[in-house]
């Protein structure tokens, strides 16, 4: 004998499962709460390239701040600390609204250091930052010092 059902073997959905779209929320919202604090913090660094030759700073008007591995700071080869730094590149900037300074980190300087002069050059209101690096050789390993 045969059963008789009452339902039908064909229905349609009548709920839409939102589960897809929530994680796709979720992970958006992750992407953007991490990727926001870094694009507010960022520092437009202006490196000098070669193709920019002409229109490049004057080597004489340009600042060369060194850092070596102890955190000793040195503006055109003249020891100075952070406070004097800051005061010298203050009043320079004064003078010269427009000046160029080029720091040079040692490559195994902490980050923190380096990112410790920055923040004097933002306070300032240095915008012609340049870092100076060397070219890396792939046959020792590491970049050439």
């Amino acid at each position: 004998m045969r059963r008789h059902s009452s339902r039908h073997s064909l229905h349609t959905l009548t709920e839409l499962n939102i589960t897809p779209m929530l994680d796709l929320v979720f992970v958006l919202l992750i992407i953007f709460m991490i990727t926001t604090p870094l694009i507010e913090n960022s520092m437009d660094l202006v490196v000098p390239k070669s193709s920019t030759a002409a229109g490049a700073s004057n080597p004489a008007e340009t600042f060369n701040i060194s850092i070596d591995k102890n955190n000793v700071l040195k503006i055109n080869n003249d020891v100075v600390t952070a406070e004097d730094l800051e005061s010298r590149l203050a009043t320079s900037h004064r003078e010269k609204a427009d000046m160029a300074v080029v720091v040079r980190p040692h490559f195994e300087l902490p980050i923190q250091k380096f990112i410790a002069v920055m923040d004097i050059l933002q306070r300032v209101g240095i915008t012609k930052v340049g870092v100076m690096t060397l070219k890396d050789d792939p046959k020792k390993g590491e970049g050439t010092r």
